[in-house]
Protein backbone atom coordinates (compact mmCIF):
# COMPACT_ATOMS: atom_id res chain seq x y z
CA UNK A 1 0.00 0.00 0.00
CA UNK A 2 1.12 3.58 -1.12
CA UNK A 3 0.66 6.47 1.48
CA UNK A 4 0.58 4.58 4.79
CA UNK A 5 1.06 6.94 8.05
CA UNK A 6 1.60 4.58 10.68
CA UNK A 7 2.51 5.02 14.54
CA UNK A 8 2.87 8.83 13.80
CA UNK A 9 5.22 8.61 10.78
CA UNK A 10 5.34 8.02 7.20
CA UNK A 11 5.69 3.75 6.45
CA UNK A 12 7.69 2.74 3.13
CA UNK A 13 7.35 -0.32 3.15
CA UNK A 14 3.99 -2.43 3.83
CA UNK A 15 3.72 -6.26 3.39
CA UNK A 16 -0.35 -6.27 3.20
CA UNK A 17 -2.39 -6.48 -0.30
CA UNK A 18 -6.16 -4.95 -0.02
CA UNK A 19 -7.99 -7.38 -1.42
CA UNK A 20 -11.54 -5.47 -2.20
CA UNK A 21 -13.84 -8.60 -3.88
CA UNK A 22 -13.90 -12.01 -3.69
CA UNK A 23 -13.15 -11.92 -7.23
CA UNK A 24 -9.88 -10.43 -6.58
CA UNK A 25 -6.93 -13.44 -7.09
CA UNK A 26 -4.13 -13.21 -4.46
CA UNK A 27 -1.15 -15.99 -4.24
CA UNK A 28 -0.99 -18.32 -1.20
CA UNK A 29 2.25 -16.60 0.58
CA UNK A 30 0.96 -12.82 0.39
CA UNK A 31 0.18 -11.40 3.49
CA UNK A 32 -3.75 -10.28 3.00
CA UNK A 33 -6.50 -7.83 4.07
CA UNK A 34 -9.63 -9.81 3.30
CA UNK A 35 -13.53 -8.77 3.35
CA UNK A 36 -15.19 -9.92 6.44
CA UNK A 37 -17.09 -12.42 4.91
CA UNK A 38 -13.95 -14.07 3.04
CA UNK A 39 -11.84 -13.61 5.60
CA UNK A 40 -14.52 -16.19 8.35
CA UNK A 41 -14.46 -18.56 5.26
CA UNK A 42 -10.56 -18.74 4.50
CA UNK A 43 -9.36 -18.05 8.19
CA UNK A 44 -9.14 -21.97 8.83
CA UNK A 45 -7.66 -22.79 5.51
CA UNK A 46 -3.72 -23.10 4.88
CA UNK A 47 -1.77 -20.22 3.72
CA UNK A 48 1.59 -19.17 4.13
CA UNK A 49 0.96 -15.39 4.46
CA UNK A 50 -0.77 -13.54 7.39
CA UNK A 51 -4.81 -13.10 6.89
CA UNK A 52 -6.26 -10.63 8.56
CA UNK A 53 -9.51 -8.33 8.21
CA UNK A 54 -11.32 -5.09 6.94
CA UNK A 55 -15.00 -4.25 8.19
CA UNK A 56 -17.47 -2.07 5.89
CA UNK A 57 -19.66 0.33 8.04
CA UNK A 58 -22.42 -1.58 8.09
CA UNK A 59 -20.74 -4.81 9.58
CA UNK A 60 -20.71 -5.18 13.16
CA UNK A 61 -17.02 -5.54 14.82
CA UNK A 62 -18.66 -7.74 17.37
CA UNK A 63 -18.18 -10.66 14.77
CA UNK A 64 -14.55 -10.57 15.38
CA UNK A 65 -14.70 -10.85 19.26
CA UNK A 66 -13.62 -14.39 18.53
CA UNK A 67 -10.72 -13.50 16.36
CA UNK A 68 -9.36 -10.75 18.01
CA UNK A 69 -6.66 -12.86 19.62
CA UNK A 70 -5.74 -13.81 16.04
CA UNK A 71 -6.13 -10.71 14.22
CA UNK A 72 -2.27 -8.36 14.29
CA UNK A 73 -4.43 -5.87 11.83
CA UNK A 74 -7.86 -4.64 11.68
CA UNK A 75 -8.57 -2.53 8.62
CA UNK A 76 -11.71 -0.47 8.74
CA UNK A 77 -13.37 1.23 5.56
CA UNK A 78 -14.33 5.00 4.91
CA UNK A 79 -16.26 4.53 1.63
CA UNK A 80 -17.08 8.03 2.01
CA UNK A 81 -15.93 11.36 3.58
CA UNK A 82 -19.29 11.64 5.15
CA UNK A 83 -19.52 7.96 6.52
CA UNK A 84 -18.39 8.28 9.67
CA UNK A 85 -19.69 4.67 11.33
CA UNK A 86 -15.87 4.01 11.00
CA UNK A 87 -15.24 5.93 14.54
CA UNK A 88 -17.50 3.78 16.41
CA UNK A 89 -16.25 0.65 14.99
CA UNK A 90 -12.38 1.44 16.20
CA UNK A 91 -14.04 2.64 19.13
CA UNK A 92 -15.93 -0.28 20.26
CA UNK A 93 -12.57 -2.78 19.05
CA UNK A 94 -9.96 -0.53 21.55
CA UNK A 95 -12.89 0.47 24.32
CA UNK A 96 -15.29 -2.75 24.57
CA UNK A 97 -13.70 -5.58 23.28
CA UNK A 98 -9.98 -4.49 23.95
CA UNK A 99 -8.10 -4.93 20.81
CA UNK A 100 -4.52 -3.99 20.84
CA UNK A 101 -3.03 -4.72 16.85
CA UNK A 102 -3.20 -1.94 14.41
CA UNK A 103 -6.25 -0.68 13.78
CA UNK A 104 -6.05 0.43 10.15
CA UNK A 105 -8.42 3.39 8.48
CA UNK A 106 -8.72 3.03 4.70
CA UNK A 107 -10.84 4.31 2.08
CA UNK A 108 -11.64 7.93 1.44
CA UNK A 109 -9.12 8.71 4.30
CA UNK A 110 -8.22 12.77 4.61
CA UNK A 111 -5.90 15.10 6.92
CA UNK A 112 -8.79 16.43 8.32
CA UNK A 113 -9.94 13.03 9.52
CA UNK A 114 -6.43 12.27 11.42
CA UNK A 115 -6.73 13.38 14.40
CA UNK A 116 -10.20 12.08 15.34
CA UNK A 117 -9.79 9.04 14.37
CA UNK A 118 -6.70 8.62 16.35
CA UNK A 119 -8.62 9.47 19.10
CA UNK A 120 -10.82 6.77 18.67
CA UNK A 121 -8.26 3.89 18.19
CA UNK A 122 -6.86 4.53 15.11
CA UNK A 123 -3.21 3.77 14.81
CA UNK A 124 -2.58 3.48 10.97
CA UNK A 125 -3.81 5.53 7.75
CA UNK A 126 -4.02 4.98 4.54
CA UNK A 127 -4.53 8.24 2.45
CA UNK A 128 -6.31 8.23 -0.22
CA UNK A 129 -4.43 7.87 -3.72
CA UNK A 130 -4.41 11.67 -4.89
CA UNK A 131 -3.24 13.32 -1.65
CA UNK A 132 0.42 13.21 0.08
CA UNK A 133 0.48 11.00 3.61
CA UNK A 134 3.79 13.75 4.15
CA UNK A 135 1.44 16.91 4.36
CA UNK A 136 -1.49 14.62 5.50
CA UNK A 137 0.88 13.39 8.71
CA UNK A 138 0.85 16.97 10.33
CA UNK A 139 -2.98 16.03 10.43
CA UNK A 140 -2.52 14.04 13.43
CA UNK A 141 -0.98 17.23 15.43
CA UNK A 142 -4.01 19.72 14.31
CA UNK A 143 -5.91 19.69 17.56
CA UNK A 144 -3.61 20.13 21.02
CA UNK A 145 -6.77 19.06 23.32
CA UNK A 146 -9.80 17.44 23.31
CA UNK A 147 -12.12 18.37 25.70
CA UNK A 148 -14.46 14.97 25.73
CA UNK A 149 -13.02 11.30 26.84
CA UNK A 150 -10.83 9.46 23.47
CA UNK A 151 -9.22 6.26 23.56
CA UNK A 152 -5.95 8.38 24.07
CA UNK A 153 -7.35 10.55 26.51
CA UNK A 154 -10.08 8.93 28.54
CA UNK A 155 -10.44 11.08 31.33
CA UNK A 156 -12.46 14.32 29.85
CA UNK A 157 -11.00 17.65 29.40
CA UNK A 158 -13.27 19.30 32.60
CA UNK A 159 -12.04 16.35 35.27
CA UNK A 160 -8.63 16.68 34.40
CA UNK A 161 -8.66 20.62 35.21
CA UNK A 162 -10.54 19.99 38.17
CA UNK A 163 -8.33 17.57 39.52
CA UNK A 164 -5.49 19.98 38.82
CA UNK A 165 -7.26 23.16 40.67
CA UNK A 166 -7.90 20.79 43.49
CA UNK A 167 -4.34 19.25 44.03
Amino acid sequence: MQNLIKNRALANDDSWRLIRSVEEAFSADEDIILPLDLYLQREDTQHAGKLVVWLAPEQDPAVLQAHLANLSLIAIDFPAFTDGRGYSHARLLRERYGYQGELRAIGDVLRDQLSYMAQVGFDAFVIRADRDAASALAGLADFSEQYQATVLQPVPLLKRRVSLIVA
